[in-house]
């Protein structure tokens, strides 16, 4: 299966390897070279390592609202 570069240094990737990688539309994927031969691979991150990683306490979503358009409004005085 072939891929042309174009001017500016981009490729398709063509729908057989974006099916078999698993991927869509603005995922990333990862470029390497091993031992001569480019290597891509999928990233996909994973997001629930990152559970509990931010404490938060309750709050009152009302002040919450009002503070952030307070906030928005004083970059228009």
């Amino acid at each position: 299966m072939n891929s042309t570069i174009t001017m500016k240094y981009q490729t398709t990737v063509p729908k057989v390897v974006r099916d078999a990688l698993g991927i869509a539309i603005n995922d990333v994927i990862e470029w390497t070279v091993e031992k001569g031969r480019a290597v891509v691979r999928p990233v996909h991150s994973d997001f629930l390592s990152y559970r509990n990683s931010v404490n938060v306490e309750a709050g009152d979503i009302t002040s919450d609202i009002e503070a952030a358009r307070d906030a928005i409004a004083g970059r228009f005085r």
